[in-house]
């Protein structure tokens, strides 16, 4: 297809924003969802093929109006790389406060699921139909850090919901996948750059990576055939400490 149709979420800053660049490098037309209207503007600036959407992923009904507006505008979606998430400050489990619970649950699943259903509806109906789904999922999809009870549940619940959704959209040529990320250079990740606490209690100043590297990833993820899928990739830092934490 001479056009390609994307959806970015929380492509404010970091992740987000580097993947939604690199997409664009790639001659993909990009909608960029986001909270905050300027950062996304400064995501797209210069980019003819970028247009901006200000969205609460957390809010369904903000979700259906954005991806209302994205097929109105452009007739289809051939790709949805679900960002959007945030995180809350370490506490020992028992001490979570419940609107941070709920907090991280509506940006990290409710919102992976709100923005997932519009999109798979989209590709559903669309002809040709089908389209890409991408999650981000984390390292912590796989092992927790401590004090991370609502990050670590709402990351493992994307891997479960990524099976989903990549079992149900076959009959419809809708892929589905996860990336999960550990220690990119964001805003998110700066706190690691000072000591973060580790299992054994110590702290400990972790390495990170370029968030173009992510992006590139995303990208090239995104550019298979809907024949082909990658269901599952990890990126990280070589050094972070993953493979032997805990």
């Amino acid at each position: 297809m001479a056009e390609r149709y994307a959806v970015v979420t929380g492509a404010g800053q970091g992740i987000g924003r580097a993947a939604a660049q690199a997409l664009l490098a790639e001659g993909w037309t990009v909608v960029v969802l986001g909270r905050r209207p300027q950062p996304l503007e400064e995501t797209i600036a210069g980019q003819a093929k970028g247009s901006a959407i200000t969205c609460d992923v957390g809010d369904h009904v903000q979700v259906e109006d954005a991806f209302a507006e994205v097929k109105s505008r452009f007739g289809r979606l051939d790709l949805l790389f679900n960002n959007a998430g945030r995180g809350a400050p370490a506490v020992d489990f028992d001490e979570l406060p419940l609107e941070d619970w709920r907090g991280v649950v509506a940006a990290n699943l409710d919102g992976t699921f709100f923005c997932a259903r519009a999109a798979y509806r989209i590709m559903k109906n669309q002809s040709p139909k089908g389209g890409r789904i991408i999650n981000n999922g984390s390292i912590s999809a796989h092992a927790p850090r401590p004090g991370a009870a609502a990050y670590t549940a709402t990351k493992h619940a994307v891997t479960g919901l990524t099976k989903q959704i990549a079992l149900d959209g076959r009959k419809h040529d809708i892929t589905a996948s996860q990336i999960d990320i550990g220690n990119a250079a964001t805003p998110m990740t700066e706190r690691m750059t000072k000591g973060v606490m580790q299992p054994d209690g110590s702290m400990m100043v972790e390495p990170r990576m370029d968030v173009a590297h992510v992006g590139r990833t995303v990208a090239h993820m995104a550019s298979m055939p809907l024949d082909a899928n990658i269901p599952f990739l990890t990126i990280m830092a070589t050094k972070m400490p993953w493979l032997g934490r805990g």
